[in-house]
């Protein structure tokens, strides 16, 4: 496999989104994305987000079902998107991000998202819309 996964969380806690704001590298701080980090050799997206989420926020989270879709980063790296309901913990911005913000649907657009997270984003919100809690694993 030549491109690097990159997963992002769409964590879901009482219909709201979670939002990152990054703080790095320059060319991202300022701009808001869908936590989360690249899967390392031999792991899979779901652990991947877990450990991310894990390390970044400390928060405990069940990844649910991926979004439909992957989105180019830069290259050699794809983001793919899984969502995730928040299991324990409150976030905090340990390391990449300055800021958090849990956002409802009709909340989303008032952050600058980073191109390649809108797309996941759309997808996000319409789940959160459709049913007000993400989808349950079977």
């Amino acid at each position: 496999m030549s491109e690097r996964v990159v997963v992002g969380g769409a964590v879901f806690d009482e219909g709201r989104l979670l939002a990152a704001r990054r703080s790095a590298p320059p060319e991202l701080a300022g701009r808001w994305e869908l936590p989360g980090g690249k899967v390392e050799p031999g792991e899979t997206p779901p652990r991947a987000l877990v450990r991310e989420l894990r390390e970044e926020l400390g928060v405990e989270v069940r990844p649910l079902e991926p979004l439909a879709g992957e989105w180019p980063l830069k290259p050699g790296y794809v983001l793919r998107v899984w969502t995730a309901r928040l299991v324990s913990g409150t976030p905090r911005p340990l390391q990449d991000h300055d800021e958090l913000r849990w956002l409802t649907p009709d909340r989303v657009d008032d952050v600058d998202w980073l191109d390649q997270d809108r797309p996941a984003v759309a997808q996000a919100v319409r789940l959160l819309r459709a049913e007000r809690t993400p989808p349950r694993t079977r």
